[in-house]
């Protein structure tokens, strides 16, 4: 297959989001990804009630272009079966929770030690350290809860919003797939595997680094404000007649100020004392937010869209999934992506985000069926078909 990871064999030992992200993305990239689940299967399997048609797009979206191995980790012999994988792997990826790894023998320690060339790649909620280690997370836990981005998102709303599925797990999976990156070409260089760990909650920290940088340098909290409260309302989202939402973009407020002002006809408030500089405008930005907000509400999101495109207004609009779907300039910047179906036709999913020059990509296949390549992986092993029926007897695999 094509891509810059091609012949990187990866071990993915994951469940639910996070760590099979960075498996998935590391599929995209061209890596054999071996997916070892239990015999009932990964979690995330399990989803498809939510969808119509028993389908299950997210499990598709970090799988696809998997190989699924059924193994019972529990017994000697199948603990047997997963260390011969591990010998002929380049990277090992798991968020297990460390007292799992532990007990099963497959934590960093262990495995680091028995395969120095390893890539060990750890994805956790709370990290490797510390007392909490081992307690439950799930990116709304570790990433969305206690990371501070609820909070700093709520606007001073009663309830903190609502996180949608796999945020922070997609993010975790993408920074976890950068570190693989990094490890392997530390290896080439110096023939050294090594330890690679990101976690939910770190990510959640440095996706808000602005708000939290502030207060490690300064030891204060950063203040929650509403949209009405905003230190610059050139960059605020504003709803039009047709009740359609869209952000306006004028980051660099002395910059943009006078093409907004003529965009929304208002030439006085070059004159208005409260408005004469960014300054003033912070100090009565809840004024001038209700007066933009009373201006923009007289026309649909069409008319200010090209209103604001003659001007040299920056904005953008508050779209929807399926807006989002029909965007042309998704397609142009390769959003999504085709996937060849079992009946020779085609599903359109979303894409992983890093797109490479010379190295072209190619997803191979959907998402395998549960336990799917055990048998065909295992003879690949150089286990011989009697061995692999024994297997099955034991119960060792399905």
């Amino acid at each position: 297959m094509a891509g810059p990871m091609h012949g990187v064999r990866v071990v993915e030992l994951g469940l639910w989001v996070a760590g099979p992200a960075c498996g998935g993305i590391l599929a995209d990239w061209g890596a054999e990804v071996i997916k070892v689940e239990p015999h009932q299967g990964d979690p995330f399997r399990g989803l498809e009630w939510l969808f119509p048609g028993d389908s299950n797009p997210p499990f598709e979206l970090d799988n696809r272009g998997k190989q699924s191995v059924v193994l019972d980790l529990r017994s000697d012999q199948g603990m047997e079966v997963m260390h011969m994988l591990l010998e002929k792997t380049d990277v090992f990826i798991t968020n297990y929770r460390p007292g799992g790894l532990e007990r099963l023998g497959l934590d960093p320690e262990s495995l680091c030690a028995q395969y120095p060339k390893l890539v060990y790649a750890s994805v956790t909620g709370m990290s490797l350290r510390g007392e909490e280690a081992n307690r439950q997370a799930y990116d709304i836990g570790a990433f969305w809860s206690r990371s501070g981005l609820a909070h700093a998102l709520s606007s001073n709303a009663e309830a903190p919003p609502i996180q949608r599925g796999g945020m922070g797990d997609h993010m975790t999976g993408l920074a976890a797939a950068a570190g693989v990156s990094a490890a392997l070409f530390h290896r080439e260089k110096t023939g050294e595997g090594q330890l690679i760990e990101t976690s939910l909650m770190r990510i959640g920290t440095y996706m808000l680094g602005w708000d939290h940088n502030v207060t490690a340098v300064t030891g204060e909290d950063v203040a929650v404000k509403g949209r009405d409260e905003q230190p610059n309302p050139l960059i605020n989202c504003y709803k039009c007649s047709d009740g359609k939402w869209f952000w306006m973009l004028g980051l660099e407020g002395e910059r943009h100020w006078p093409q907004v002002v003529t965009a929304l006809d208002a030439a006085e408030w070059l004159e208005d004392e409260r408005f004469l500089d960014i300054e003033l405008r912070m100090e009565n930005s809840s004024a001038l937010t209700a007066l933009m907000d009373s201006i923009i509400a007289k026309k649909s999101l069409e008319e200010w869209g090209l209103i604001f495109d003659r001007e040299d207004v920056w904005w953008a609009p508050v779209q929807s999934s399926l807006e989002l779907r029909n965007d042309p300039q998704s397609l142009a910047a390769g959003c999504w992506i085709k996937v060849e179906t079992s009946d020779d036709g085609t599903v359109e999913m979303v894409a992983t985000p890093v797109d490479f020059s010379i190295s072209d990509l190619a997803v191979r296949d959907l998402a395998p069926f549960l336990g799917q390549h055990t048998e065909l992986v295992l003879h690949g092993l150089g286990i011989d078909w009697d061995r692999i029926e024994e297997l099955k007897e034991l119960g060792i695999i399905p």
